[in-house]
C-alpha cells in the first residue's frame, strides 16, 4: 500500500452517509464539512458509498462526484475506502479502476447484489479471487454473513481474507463463526485489519482481538467509539460496558427506537442539527417522524460532550 494512505493500527473507520440537496444532487459543501467533522472526531478512515453511503441507489456520475470531492478535501489525512461491489469480477474490477482514478485508497467489496440461480461455493470464491487480483486497490471484504441477501460461505470469506491484495475485513456478520475465521486468518497474516461494523456491542470484538472498528454511526458517535476502543486497550471492560450502553442509547434517539424506523432520516437530521449537513433527504425513502426530532434535540444536549469534543477539550 505504499501508494496510498495506510490503514492504522488501530483503525476507527465511518462508513458515512451521503449529503444530498432537495434535488438529489450531490451536497458539495456538506461533503467538505463531513471530512472536516471526521476529523475533528478522532476518525482515520472513511467507507464511502456503501449501504449508508446510498451508493448502491446513486447514479454512476454522482458516486463519481462524492468520491472525487471526498479525496480531494481529505488530502490524504485519512484512509479512503469506497464500494465496488457488483454482480461479477469484471464489473467489481472495473468499479476499483474507477474509485482508484478519483483517489480512493481501498477498493471494499461485498456480496454481489444479485445472483442467477444458486452459485456453487467454488465459483463464488473464484469470483471474489478474480475480483481481488484484478483490482488496481488493495482490497477490503465487507461481510454480512446471513444479514445479506447473498449468502457468502465463511470459507469463502477466509480464503478471500488469506490474499496478499486483501487488506482490511469489515465484520457485520454477528457470527461467532465468522468471527473465530477472521480472528484465525489475522493470526496467519499480521497485517491484515480485522474490524467489526457491529456497532452495538464493540467490546465484544474488541476484546477477542479485533483490531478496529467501521462504524455507521461514527459521523456522530466517533469520538466515543474511540473511548471505548481505548478503555479496552487498557483493559478497563467495565468502563468500555459503560459508554457502549451510552452510545446504544445515543443511537437509539438518533435511528428511531431499537427498531431502526427512522435511520437515515434520523442520522441526517442530526447532522444538520450538527452543521454538518444540509438536508435529511436520502433516497431510501425513510422519513424523520416528530418523535425522533424531539428525541434527537435532547440528545444534542445530553450528549454534547461526544457530538462536539472539541468544545469540550
Amino acid at each position: 500500500m505504499s501508494a496510498h494512505t495506510p490503514i492504522a493500527d488501530r483503525p476507527l473507520w465511518s462508513a458515512t452517509p451521503t449529503p444530498l440537496t432537495e434535488d438529489l444532487q450531490i451536497d458539495l459543501d456538506s461533503t467538505a464539512r463531513l471530512v472536516e467533522h471526521h476529523l475533528r472526531l478522532g476518525v482515520d478512515g472513511l467507507f464511502i458509498l456503501g449501504s449508508c453511503g446510498e451508493g448502491p441507489w446513486l447514479p454512476r456520475e454522482h458516486q463519481r462526484t462524492f468520491m472525487r470531492e471526498v479525496c480531494r478535501r481529505n488530502d490524504g489525512r485519512m484512509t479512503i475506502g469506497a464500494q465496488v461491489t457488483d454482480n461479477s469480477a469484471p464489473r467489481i474490477i472495473e468499479n476499483a479502476r474507477i474509485a482508484a482514478d478519483e483517489g480512493a485508497d481501498v477498493a471494499i467489496m461485498a456480496a454481489p447484489f444479485k445472483l442467477m440461480g444458486p452459485l456453487a461455493t467454488s465459483k463464488l470464491q473464484g469470483l471474489y479471487l478474480d475480483a481481488i487480483e484484478g483490482s488496481p486497490l488493495p482490497m477490503g471484504i465487507y461481510d454480512l454473513g446471513e444479514r445479506d441477501r447473498t449468502l457468502v460461505p465463511p470459507e469463502v470469506i477466509a480464503e478471500a481474507l488469506r490474499h496478499p491484495n486483501v487488506v482490511a475485513l469489515k465484520d457485520s456478520s454477528a457470527s461467532p463463526e465468522r468471527q473465530a475465521k477472521a480472528i484465525a486468518v489475522r493470526k496467519e497474516r499480521p497485517d491484515l485489519r480485522i474490524m467489526s461494523g457491529d456497532e452495538f456491542d464493540l467490546p465484544k470484538y474488541l476484546g477477542s482481538g479485533y483490531d478496529g472498528l467501521v462504524l455507521g454511526g461514527a459521523i456522530f458517535n466517533g469520538a466515543l467509539a474511540r473511548e471505548i476502543m481505548d478503555a479496552i486497550a487498557a483493559g478497563e471492560m467495565e468502563r468500555a460496558q459503560e459508554m457502549q450502553a451510552r452510545m446504544n442509547e445515543l443511537m437509539w434517539d438518533v435511528y428511531g427506537g431499537k427498531t431502526i424506523s427512522t435511520w437515515l432520516a434520523g442520522l441526517k437530521h442530526l447532522l444538520v442539527r450538527m452543521g454538518v449537513f444540509s438536508t435529511h433527504v436520502n433516497l431510501l425513502g425513510y422519513d424523520l417522524t416528530e418523535e425522533c426530532a424531539t428525541r434527537i434535540e435532547d440528545a444534542l444536549v445530553r450528549d454534547h460532550d461526544v457530538l462536539f469534543p472539541e468544545e469540550c477539550r
